[in-house]
């Protein structure tokens, strides 16, 4: 399975997201309004990778500990948007964890509690 591939389930899996083009790149939306994660295929520079919504301050503390894995993508960088890259080594669990926190960022409360239930959060 392709990094394509695998993000699209990831995002897929969480209550009430789909997906769609949007600036002609893969992008998954909470209930087909707030976008919370996009695929970033080559599109503003020749890296492949993914931005997505990120809890304040985790944008800096990543890139600042990790830059091979993690920048702070164009357009929506300022507003603590974190840039993912998908074409050096991943650990998928913990790409896991950065899109179910992207969603949690951008889900209302009332979808947040159903992915608690789903994973069995307090």
């Amino acid at each position: 399975m392709d990094q394509l591939e695998r993000l699209r389930n990831l995002c897929l899996d969480l209550p009430e997201t789909t997906e769609r083009l949007s600036h002609g790149e893969p992008t998954w939306f909470v209930r087909d309004k707030k976008t919370f994660v996009m695929f970033a295929d080559h599109h503003h520079d020749d890296r492949l990778g993914f931005w997505c919504a990120a809890p304040p301050g985790v944008q800096q503390e990543l890139v600042a500990e990790d830059p091979a894995h993690y920048f702070r993508p164009p357009y929506v960088g300022h507003r603590g948007w974190l840039g993912v890259y998908l074409d050096v080594d991943v650990d998928w669990a913990e790409i896991k964890e950065i899109v179910t926190d992207a969603y949690r960022v951008i889900a209302p409360k009332t979808l947040v509690k159903q992915l608690d239930a789903m994973t069995g959060r307090p």
